[in-house]
């Protein structure tokens, strides 16, 4: 439960993403490093993990199949949410 409770806080509180990219070169039957790239990505603080965190609910009691319909019913929510602003 704790990695679960972790794993939204980082989303509701936001978090940074870094890739290195590493491309190679095969000459004279050795790899050289041609080209690496770093790349940062700050992903925003979500509202809806905040939200579950102050709802309070105590997801440790859940089976897996409530804790699946509990995904979807949150899934649905987003994007019903989601569509209500694109209109707006």
């Amino acid at each position: 439960m704790d990695k679960l409770r972790e794993a939204i806080m980082k989303v509701a509180l936001g978090y940074r993403i870094e890739e290195v990219t590493e491309e190679y070169d095969a000459k004279d039957g050795e790899l050289r490093l041609v080209k690496r790239k770093e790349t940062r990505k700050d992903i925003p603080p979500d509202l809806k993990a905040a939200k579950i965190l102050f709802d309070g609910q105590d997801y440790s009691s859940l089976s897996d199949d409530e804790l699946e319909r509990e995904r979807l019913r949150l899934t649905e929510l987003a994007a019903a949410q989601a569509d209500e602003k694109e209109d707006i």
